[in-house]
């Protein structure tokens, strides 16, 4: 039986397992280009060093979030049907790829390790996140994608 929103397929106890996960790689990309740019600013390896593990962290669990968020795409065909899915579905790719090739651009040696590639990449993927995040915030508040119904009483 189909729900009046789309539903989130992959729950656990009820909540969107997506919604739960997303939270973490955000602060993780949003803190690399804070620390990307105390680094350049001081010039203190620490912040390059924090920036290279924040960026793992986030990667690693990005993956899971994107694996979460593509089975809730693929298991309710009306999110397919919205744009802001889609949006929301490919921006993530893309700050998902662009964040591979920053960790990679991270283990360089010192001060190339982050200006100006690392800094612009992380830069570019906070840009992403502000519209992917647009986007997703639409699909659970003007969409109602895994929002449970309640009864009125």
């Amino acid at each position: 039986m189909l729900s009046a929103n789309p539903r989130s397929t992959l729950s656990l106890g009820g909540r969107p397992l997506h919604a739960m996960l997303v939270p973490i790689p955000i602060v993780c990309f949003v803190a690399t280009l804070i620390t990307d740019i105390v680094y350049w600013q001081s010039a203190a390896m620490l912040w390059a060093n924090m920036s290279a593990w924040l960026l793992f962290v986030g990667l690693i669990v990005s993956l899971f979030a994107a694996s979460a968020g593509m089975i809730d795409f693929f298991g309710d065909p009306r999110i397919r049907e919205l744009r802001a899915a889609w949006i929301h579905g490919i921006g993530n790719v893309t700050a998902l790829v662009l964040s591979i090739f920053n960790c990679l651009i991270h283990t360089r040696d010192a001060y190339t390790s982050v200006v100006p590639a690392g800094l612009i990449l992380s830069a570019l993927v906070v840009v992403i996140l502000l519209v992917t995040g647009w986007n997703g915030w639409a699909l659970v508040y003007r969409h109602g994608v895994g929002v449970r119904q309640t009864e009125q009483q």
